[in-house]
């Protein structure tokens, strides 16, 4: 518990100004914990780190990661736009399948794909959120943490049945709802007391941030199906105490995304 408590602490010190400051610190930041995230999933995937599929994966997921202001930037032409530099990353990563006769297999490189969208655009929109509007990207970020606080704090005290055991043996019904529900609460007098969005009406504010919280629990259970199916019990070791990026960022994957479909940011 100690080591947990002092990670989140030094965590905290270091991330909570870079949030505030934004801009470029915040996207180098960003980018290299996408980069840690697709080599926790090569690190599941038992790949190498150092091989041609991993740095391709690696390129690929900081090209989907990069905000659109970095592209405007760029000369107008299709060689420097993002899709076009994704597909050629992908394709290498697809090609490396026939070079190696199948030590990557097709199957192996779609998962790395995968993850690439997965983790690329989650990042991606986080930064978008954050550069989009600060109060709303906050209110994103509250429902995430308290969701995840309040449903530990729930399940502890009135948890009996179990949510989805063979993914998440310790999260329960009792808990996901008490989550929900408190996340709901805060973020909506937070939303309202600062006007996050003065097209949303309260309704809509409450609808959204419980959508939000089911969201965010699912990029957690998504997880720890990942982690399960690849038999592991973190998704790394970076942040002692708490695991790998995956585990404490896969709510904000799902959650950031939504937070910018929907216009609340």
């Amino acid at each position: 518990m100690k080591t947990r408590v002092i990670t989140a602490i030094i965590a905290l010190i270091i991330f909570v100004p870079l949030l505030i400051i934004g801009g470029i610190p915040l996207t180098i930041f960003t980018s290299l914990l996408g980069a840690i995230a697709i080599g926790e999933l090569l690190y599941m995937k038992k790949r190498l780190l150092v091989s041609f599929e991993a740095i391709f994966s690696f390129l690929a997921v900081i090209v989907t990661i990069l905000p659109n202001n970095f592209w405007l930037m760029l000369p107008a032409n299709n060689l420097f736009q993002r899709q076009s530099l994704l597909y050629f990353f992908i394709a290498v990563i697809l090609i490396v399948t026939v070079l190696t006769n199948n030590r990557l297999s097709f199957d192996d490189a779609g998962s790395l794909v995968l993850g690439v969208f997965y983790i690329g655009f989650g990042f991606h929109y986080f930064l978008q959120a954050r550069s989009d509007n600060w109060m709303s990207f906050v209110f994103g970020l509250i429902i995430v943490w308290s969701t995840d606080s309040f449903a530990y704090i729930f399940g502890r005290r009135f948890g009996k049945h179990k949510l989805i055991p063979k993914v998440s043996p310790n999260k329960t019904w009792e808990g996901s709802v008490g989550g929900t529900i408190i996340a709901t609460i805060i973020a909506t007098i937070f939303a309202v007391l600062f006007k996050i969005n003065p097209q949303f009406n309260v309704f809509q504010i409450i609808f959204v941030a419980l959508l939000l919280s089911i969201a965010g629990q699912f990029g957690d259970l998504i997880e720890s199906a990942l982690k399960r199916f690849y038999g592991v019990k973190d998704s790394g070791n970076i942040l002692p105490g708490h695991g790998g990026i995956l585990d404490r960022f896969d709510s904000m994957l799902f959650v950031m995304p939504l937070l910018v479909l929907f216009g609340v940011s």
